[in-house]
């Protein structure tokens, strides 16, 4: 066995074990970072397909539809807020900008 303090090699990187995370940690301020998975995207291509309707029911002229448009946004938006906070590697919470 070679020292390894003799060595130019540096040391093997760790690969972390899958987590199943979709989106990364932010590095500052409390959320989600980009996707890192497809199923981030998906996610968050579906959320932004969903907007032209909401968009359109609430230029409708009906009450009722703007009413529909308005609750669906706001569903749609406390799915999208539930899922990313569950995978995000590690979790919600407030980074000041450390590496780790």
């Amino acid at each position: 066995m070679v020292d390894p303090r003799y060595t130019t090699r540096p040391p093997k990187a760790e690969v972390p074990a899958d987590d199943g995370a979709w989106f990364a940690p932010k590095r500052f301020g409390l959320g989600s970072g980009l996707p890192i998975r497809w199923q981030g995207w998906a996610l968050i291509g579906a959320y932004v397909a969903l907007l032209p309707l909401v968009k359109w029911l609430d230029d409708s002229g009906d009450g009722r539809l703007r009413t529909f448009g308005f609750a669906l946004f706001i569903v749609a938006t406390a799915v999208v807020f539930s899922i990313s906070a569950k995978r995000t590697r590690g979790g919600w919470k407030w980074p000041w900008g450390s590496k780790d």
